[in-house]
């Protein structure tokens, strides 16, 4: 889904993409614009970003750090070694030298990727406004102080003030953005899909089956549903046991598309890859994802039911779930590394 609109100062050539995911759908934006017709979707699986991993020994808030695509940045760095594009990335220790080689790139024409917080973003509602520094959006032009920004999990472009992008892409703490600036300053004429698509879906299935630690990929989902059912032990903490499950609701569901939506952008991927290199086993294997995505989504709604303690829901209830998300992901992965591509 795309919008025509743009801001009357700005790029006039750009056009606004609205998408599921900010970093993929930044990264496609600026290829599109940049003469490369990329779908959002085609960027995630040739970066190779879908992933599982819970990593007990990083802690969130208390809680274990659980993971559903690959660690922030990973499409934009991987973007020239699979597409041959040449990606310009800049960081800056000081914020206003930051913003004025922003200023001189927009100046030139320039359309420019960047990372920052959701928390300082004014055009967000309150009440999504969270302290996530890895947030992805395009610049585009300016409007007197004000800079036109297309965000790719925005319906339309929106505007945002110069002290505030400031303040976004010059936050402090995980995944601090230092003020990145990324855009690119040459395209490839030509893809060639068959070998990008091949090469990524080797990588993507070697993590997601045969990783060796316990708490990556497939093994790693089964994992996490073992020590979801330890919880419900006598001997475990109820209070911990609450946490625990709401953090890993919360990774999956309110940070960028969570296990699910990676899962549905995943499948979109494969649906297309099928086409342009005509393999239809491809399609089988979107359609498997895809009853992922939905068992993924069924797991978030039992473990939200269990967070507001509902009597009917319960730990192995939910630890039964995520087994099932794992039988749907081994079944894709095996079928894509059966395929001969």
């Amino acid at each position: 889904m795309s919008s025509l609109e743009t801001h009357a100062g700005g790029n006039r050539d750009y056009i606004h993409h609205h998408a599921a995911h900010c970093e993929s759908g930044a990264v496609s934006s600026l290829l599109r614009h940049y003469g490369l017709d990329i779908s959002e979707a085609m960027t995630f699986g040739l970066s190779s970003s879908l992933i599982f991993a819970h990593f007990p020994f990083v802690k969130i808030e208390g809680a274990p750090l659980t993971a559903y695509r690959a660690m922030p940045g990973a499409i934009v760095k991987s973007t020239h070694k699979v597409l041959g594009v040449k990606m310009k990335r800049e960081r800056f220790r000081d914020p206003q030298a930051g913003m004025d080689r922003l200023n001189e790139l927009l100046a030139r024409g320039e359309v420019v990727g960047m990372q920052s917080s959701v928390y300082w973003l004014p055009y967000f509602p309150p009440n999504m406004r969270f302290h996530f520094n890895a947030h992805n959006m395009v610049a585009y032009g300016k409007a007197g102080d004000d800079y036109l920004i297309s965000d790719p999990v925005v319906e339309h472009p929106v505007t945002c003030p110069a002290e505030d992008l400031k303040k976004a892409r010059f936050v402090k703490g995980m995944f601090a953005p230092k003020g990145l600036l990324y855009y690119p300053v040459n395209t490839p004429v030509e893809i060639d899909f068959e070998k990008a698509v091949a090469r990524a879906i080797k990588k993507t299935s070697f993590v997601m089956l045969k990783t060796p630690l316990p708490f990556i990929g497939v093994r790693g989902i089964r994992y996490l549903a073992g020590r979801i059912r330890k919880l419900g032990s006598p001997a475990s903490d109820a209070r911990y046991a609450l946490i625990f499950i709401a953090t890993i609701v919360r990774m999956q569901e309110e940070i960028g598309t969570g296990g699910g939506g990676f899962r549905f952008i995943y499948a979109s991927f494969l649906q297309e890859a099928a086409a342009k290199i005509n393999e239809p086993r491809l399609q089988e294997a979107s359609e498997l994802m895809t009853h992922s995505g939905d068992a993924w989504r069924e797991f978030a709604l039992l473990a939200a039911r269990f967070c507001k303690k509902r009597s009917d829901v319960t730990l192995d209830q939910i630890a039964d779930a995520l087994l099932v998300c794992a039988d749907y992901e081994q079944d894709t992965f095996r079928l894509l590394r059966a395929i001969r591509l």
